[in-house]
C-alpha cells in the first residue's frame, strides 16, 4: 500500500482497525472525515493563538486557513490576503 503509514504497527491491531472501517456506514465514515478535519483545524488555531497571543478570533482563524488555502482562494474567499498581513 501507499504511504506505508501502518509500517509500525501490529498486524492484529491493523486487522482490527481494518475491519472496524470497513463496518462503518457511508454517513459514518464522511463524519468521521468532517470530525478529523475541524480537529486539524481547532490544532492550526490553537498554534495561531500560542505564536500570536495578540491576534483577534478573526485573524486567528484567517491565518489558520491560510495554511490550507492558496493566496487566490483566500482573497477570492475571505478578501484577505495572507502576503499583505505579513509585511
Amino acid at each position: 500500500m501507499a504511504g506505508d503509514w501502518y509500517s509500525d504497527t501490529d498486524p492484529r491491531a491493523l486487522k482490527v482497525f481494518i475491519e472496524a472501517q470497513r463496518r462503518l456506514s457511508p454517513g459514518e465514515k464522511i463524519a468521521a472525515v468532517l470530525e478529523m478535519s475541524e480537529f486539524l483545524m481547532r490544532l492550526a488555531e490553537d498554534n495561531v493563538r500560542k505564536l500570536h497571543p495578540e491576534f483577534s478570533e478573526r485573524e486567528v482563524f484567517l491565518s489558520a486557513a491560510s495554511r490550507r488555502l492558496d493566496r487566490q482562494t483566500m482573497i477570492r474567499a475571505y478578501g484577505w490576503d495572507p502576503e499583505a498581513a505579513r509585511s
